[in-house]
């Protein structure tokens, strides 16, 4: 039998509570946190207002960086894994409610909802009035928010696994599709029809997808763009910053600064 899904900073079990939408806000002190695999019968909105969090489900790794959202249909396995002093906030929505994909899908985040979602955490033994119109507002709005492709791709298969964890380990492994190849003992045009038929991408554009999340992962946790650029194997910081503006529209630093604008202060 599933167990109930119970959190210590709401003390009862989201699945048991029949309201439309259950906001929490939690903040990560100190290090890295992770909530391990789970499910449960409401659908889950994972929003970072600051620091970022990895969202792991069977078919693919979702990054949440700041002023963006992870959506996680119910009954849907996921684990989260936040960076140190992560301020995330969990909205629960019950099924059948809300227009949304059936599939996991990152979400840009507006202002207006933004501000929505914080009002809502802190109203959790509020004004009831309060609380369902805000709700009301967040159901209306959340289907207009822009999906942002900060996702990749994972396969159950067995040599696809193997590549993804080693990769994972060791990002800046360079190794050629040719060299992988052999080690999974697959030709070169094998693997390479391999990666497209189950991740629908090619194998650099699938390992460069790996190093975005990485990158933005490690950048909103406070490391350099020198540093990161490193430790992705990239042979010049240019080089890097060219990956990142072409993934995301804009360097690094234009980035992070318009997360910084658009996050505010909570």
């Amino acid at each position: 039998m599933r167990q109930p899904l119970r959190f210590p900073w709401l003390n009862l079990d989201v699945d048991d509570r029949s309201a439309p939408v259950i906001a929490v806000r939690v903040d990560v002190i100190g290090t890295k946190a992770e909530v391990p695999d789970h499910r449960h019968r409401k659908g889950q909105l994972i929003f970072a207002l600051g620091g970022g969090v990895t969202c792991r489900v069977p078919t693919g790794l979702w990054m949440v960086p700041p002023h963006c959202a992870v959506w996680v249909p119910g009954g849907m396995q996921h684990s989260n894994l936040a960076t140190a002093n992560a301020r995330l906030f969990f909205v629960y929505i019950e099924p059948d409610v809300v227009e949304l994909p059936d599939r996991c899908s990152t979400l840009s985040i507006s202002p207006l909802l933004r501000e929505v979602i914080i009002e809502l955490s802190d109203q959790v033994a509020g004004d009831e009035a309060r609380v369902d119109l805000l709700a009301k507002v967040l159901l209306r709005e959340l289907p207009r928010m822009p999906v942002q492709q900060l996702h990749l791709p994972l396969s159950p298969e067995p040599r696809l696994k193997r590549i993804a964890a080693a990769l994972a380990k060791n990002p800046s492994d360079r190794s050629t599709l040719a060299q992988w190849a052999r080690r999974v003992a697959l030709s070169e045009s094998s693997l390479a029809r391999l990666i497209v038929k189950e991740t629908g991408l090619s194998f650099g554009r699938w390992r460069q997808q790996l190093h975005l999340i990485v990158a933005l992962r490690e950048l909103t946790s406070g490391a350099s763009v020198q540093q990161v650029s490193a430790d992705l194997g990239y042979d010049s910081v240019a080089a890097f910053i060219t990956m990142f503006k072409k993934a995301l529209g804009k360097p690094p630093g234009k980035y992070l600064s318009s997360v910084a604008q658009n996050s505010g202060s909570g």
